[in-house]
């Protein structure tokens, strides 16, 4: 039985920060944790009353806003009495990675707790991520290895969260799985777009280290479908697997065609982010786009402007603005954004408290230049909304300085030529490769999971795609499948 009563003894509490001045001096992760040795700071105790505050609802909204299907009431009431194994159990029979979920999620769970409708809902993700954190150093996670092999070969392109959980999943099915990335490290986003101050990358290896034990196979530095030492052609990829599983994101980023694009200094913040992540691992003392000494501008209000702005504070930038062309949300859930859909508010994330400035209803006009083709300022003017119609506001126009300016602007979709079109892949209306009920493509035994079927999206709907198409690929290449599909192509965020 829950606590019926703990939300009534226990005030919503959640990890402290480190201090802003010291992680501004290393690339650690922002949050004390269990797994570096910091316990007397947020005890054991302290995460089971959190978890005390569930109440276990007899409809559990934050199933809803959940896409993997989490059991949460079931792993909260668990970790509340202290029986942190068996609660991993119930974590990981429907989340592949919960360790990527609990650090970088959004928490649309959170959004959507019976408590929320008081501003002080479940610490879910704190809970989720010291599950694992206690499996870890308990030694609960272990590789699970398939009792048997099924004799088919699957190929999985792509090596970001969906792709590994689809991979995992195969894998564990029985299949024999490659995995197929073209940078030199397995990851994707989470290993080259994820600052390491949100995740550390040892939490990514080491479940590489348990894939690779379980059975699947990774190959990096490889174009599938393109041209060269190393490429592997479409006709080999259908020759040598019986089934392959499209998941390579939409890498297209959304560009801003204005006067001065051209010049230098302009670049996509996934063109920035990369160096810095490999400065942060010791690897790249002076990244190729590197923020120090300079003024930083970032267009784009949303996590990954963030992410800019937590990169570039910690090169050295001189100053740095972020800028959202959109009013500042409201402090508190709107009228029109009601219980249980995600709460659109105003969110300060750990890189803003950290320095900067945040500018809103900005928007930028052109790049000027410095006369000899580098960016030197940006031309903005404020916006205001009149009868309904956002306007510049008369008399706003100004520059603001810019050494360096990064493009937070989000990703307009996966690249559709080359493997896609090869393949013989059907494209929607949106960009989006097209696919059926089963994530079947256009192309028999070509499957796609993930933001490219998808478009744009969480880190939690790409685990939830990956282990639903793995569940129809299983399906397709054996007529039966026990694996779980905790998500339909067409399914939408609770809204």
């Amino acid at each position: 039985m829950v606590d019926a009563t703990g939300f009534l003894k226990f005030d919503r509490q959640t990890p402290p920060r480190r201090p802003v001045d010291l992680r501004l001096l290393d690339w650690k992760e922002v949050y004390l944790t269990r797994d570096t040795g910091e316990d007397a700071v947020f005890p054991v105790q302290a995460v089971r009353e959190q978890a005390a505050r569930c109440m276990d609802c007899g409809i559990p909204f934050c199933h809803h806003g959940c896409p993997l299907g989490n059991l949460i009431p079931e792993w909260n009431d668990l970790a509340r009495r202290d029986d942190w194994q068996e609660a991993i159990e119930r974590l990981h029979a429907t989340n592949n990675f919960p360790e990527f979920t609990g650090k970088l999620c959004p928490a649309p769970c959170e959004s959507a707790c019976v408590l929320n409708l008081d501003n002080a809902p479940v610490t879910i993700k704190n809970i989720e991520w010291e599950i694992i954190d206690q499996a870890f150093l308990n030694g609960w996670v272990t590789p699970q290895p398939p009792a048997e092999l099924t004799g088919k070969k699957v190929a999985v392109v792509g090596s970001g969260p969906a792709g590994l959980a689809a991979a995992q999943q195969l894998t564990r099915a029985g299949h024999e799985v490659t995995v197929y990335e073209r940078d030199d490290r397995i990851g994707g986003l989470i290993r080259y777009g994820i600052p390491e101050f949100k995740m550390e990358k040892r939490h990514l290896d080491r479940r590489l280290d348990q894939m690779r034990a379980e059975g699947t196979r990774f190959v990096t530095d490889v174009n599938v479908g393109g041209t060269g030492e190393g490429a592997v052609t479409t006709e080999q990829l259908r020759e040598e697997f019986d089934a392959v599983v499209l998941a390579i994101g939409t890498p297209i980023a959304r560009d801003l065609p204005l006067p001065g694009r051209d010049l230098a200094g302009v670049h996509f913040a996934m063109e920035f982010l990369p160096g810095g992540n490999l400065e942060a691992l010791g690897e790249l003392d002076d990244p190729p786009i590197n923020a120090r000494g300079k003024n930083v501008v970032i267009i784009g209000g949303g996590d990954t402007g963030a992410d800019c702005l937590g990169t570039a504070l910690r090169q050295g930038a001189a100053t740095v603005a972020q800028l959202d062309y959109k009013p500042a949300p409201a402090g508190s859930r709107p009228q029109d954004n009601p219980w249980p859909t995600y709460e659109m508010i105003l969110r300060v994330s750990p890189a803003h408290e950290e320095g900067g400035d945040r500018l809103f209803a900005v928007n930028t006009e052109r790049f000027l230049d410095d006369g000899e083709g580098n960016v030197r300022a940006l031309e903005v003017v404020e916006i205001e909304v009149v009868d309904g119609k956002r306007q510049p506001k008369p008399g706003s126009t100004r520059e603001l300085p810019a050494d360096l300016v990064l493009l937070a602007l989000g990703y307009t979709g996966p690249e559709t030529t080359g493997l896609v079109e090869q393949l013989g892949c059907g494209v929607d209306e949106r960009g989006r490769v097209a696919r059926d009920d089963e994530y079947m493509s256009t192309t028999p035994g070509v499957f796609v999971a993930g933001d490219m079927g998808r478009g744009q999206s969480l880190i939690v709907w790409a685990i939830a795609e990956g282990r639903a198409a793995a569940g129809a690929v299983d399906n397709w290449l054996t007529g039966n499948s026990m694996l779980p599909r905790p998500v339909t192509p067409r399914a939408v965020p609770l809204s």
